[in-house]
């Protein structure tokens, strides 16, 4: 769905305020229908379902709530704002708690409300991308990989060609990145997805146990070797073999596992003869092997057997908005095994989470959210919910620190040329998602369009800062 053709359902008794209202979203490209009375709001709402409703809590019928309960009802799951005076405060919260996503005070601000609106829109709009991928997962689309940003996409499409293949992978990727997810996929979709697969972290097996673990062994072939044991190849027989963190390998073993790719032979320790295999290797590492080449504990020839077909599996930093997907699929999933009914993000939750590096990547999120789950009591998810650690994150962009040479206050830089710094800064950080970068500077896209493309972001006649043109940074003329 494009926000620019989103359907809005503006509730408000207050002609000027609404015709206002209604003109000001339409220049930004949405459809609005307006009502003045909970009774006509529900009217329009049985005869067409909108993508999202602004109303004022206080009507002359009724109050907004009525209409939050009519969408409930109905089995609709709206973003709903409400707009209240200061005085009912109290109530809006109530509102909150009653299934609202947001609400606003008076004298409202235009700004802020079409800033709500956009975030709101695109949560929803990223919600329904989460259910097309669940969706799909039947018919195998998503491979199980949840993510819309282009380098995921990108990954599925190399895990199905791989697939065909029948020779070793290298998947790479930081902790928690899902390495072994990717392997498991490029099995499921390979000619060998009906027959094993056997995953083995090689960091966590002995030295002195690897060979006999991999290999298998005769009985009597060391002390405690009291029968013969088929090791893991022999396991994964017509299937896959996944070798998780190989960098932990020793070199001995390297070689030997080597021959095995080379020969499809292996040798149980205490056996004079050689069995034959037929096993795909998948292997996975978070570590630079090719460094672990130069520095002799990695073998190159095993390197460049592998490195033939490897893939890298993106940061969770580098995903862009699909941290909210992945949020709401973990949201979804701790519900039910809590045995909890449905479960939200708050916007503020789903802003904290965006604005954190996790550099524990997806399996971090994952157990922040399960984490969230556990502590909510409502049905909403707050920041307070989250781990400390990411809530007291302040943003992942640092704020511009330009070299400054003692007393020489000359060569000290302008404030614009520290703004420009800045921004430039926060849009590498976001990878260029001018979304996500207008939300961590606090200001609306047509300002960072306009700052982006006069290069400065302030410039006399347009400056946004000091000028008498109205502040965009969320403080407009006031409604």
């Amino acid at each position: 769905m494009s926000v620019h053709k989103a359907t809005i359902l503006l509730l408000e008794d207050d002609a000027s305020l609404g015709l206002l209202l209604s003109e000001e979203l339409e220049l930004d490209g949405y459809r609005v229908t307006y009502a003045g009375t909970v009774k006509e709001g529900c009217q329009l709402l049985a005869t067409e379902t909108p993508d999202l409703v602004v109303s004022d809590l206080r009507l002359p019928d009724g109050d907004g709530l009525e209409l939050l309960k009519a969408t409930q009802a109905g089995g609709h799951s709206l973003p709903f704002i409400i707009i209240t005076a200061f005085g009912t405060v109290d109530q809006a919260v109530e509102a909150l708690k009653a299934g609202a996503d947001d609400f606003l005070t008076k004298p409202l601000s235009t700004d802020h409300l079409r800033l709500k609106i956009r975030r709101l829109l695109t949560q929803a709009d990223l919600s329904k991308q989460l259910q097309q991928f669940l969706a799909h997962n039947g018919a195998d689309e998503s491979l199980g990989l949840i993510g819309a940003h282009e380098s995921m996409v990108r990954l599925r499409t190399e895990i199905r060609q791989i697939a065909r293949s029948e020779a070793a992978v290298l998947v790479c990727g930081e902790s928690g990145t899902g390495k072994e997810l990717v392997a498991r996929a490029i099995h499921r979709v390979s000619g060998r997805g009906d027959k094993p697969f056997v995953a083995v972290n090689c960091a966590g097996i002995p030295g002195e146990l690897m060979e006999s673990e991999f290999f298998g062994h005769e009985a009597g072939a060391f002390t405690g070797a009291r029968q013969a044991r088929k090791g893991l190849f022999a396991e994964a027989h017509g299937g896959t073999l996944l070798l998780d963190e190989i960098g932990e390998m020793p070199l001995g073993l390297q070689a030997k596992l080597l021959r095995v790719l080379q020969e499809g032979m292996v040798k149980p320790v205490g056996s004079d003869q050689e069995e034959p295999v037929d096993v795909r290797v998948l292997a996975a590492t978070h570590v630079d092997l090719l460094k672990a080449v130069r520095e002799g504990s990695f073998r190159e020839d095993l390197y460049y057997r592998l490195e033939t077909l490897s893939l890298r599996i993106p940061p969770l930093r580098e995903r862009g908005d699909d941290v909210d997907l992945l949020a709401m699929h973990f949201v979804r999933e701790a519900a039910r095994r809590h045995q909890r009914g449905f479960l939200k993000l708050s916007e503020v939750s789903s802003r904290t989470l965006m604005d954190y590096p996790f550099p524990g990547n997806v399996r971090e999120l994952g157990s922040a959210i399960e984490r969230a789950v556990t502590f909510c009591e409502g049905d909403t998810i707050q920041p307070d919910h989250l781990p400390e650690r990411i809530r007291k994150r302040q943003g992942s962009a640092s704020s511009p620190k330009a070299a400054r040479s003692g007393n020489n206050i000359a060569e000290w830089p302008t404030l614009d040329n520290l703004q420009q710094e800045y921004v430039r800064d926060v849009m590498q950080a976001v990878n260029g998602n001018k979304r996500r970068a207008a939300q961590v500077l606090g200001i609306n896209r047509r300002t960072l369009y306009r700052w982006l493309a006069a290069g400065e972001p302030s410039d006399g006649a347009g400056n946004e800062q000091g000028s008498d043109s109205s502040d965009v940074r969320e403080q407009p003329g006031e409604l």
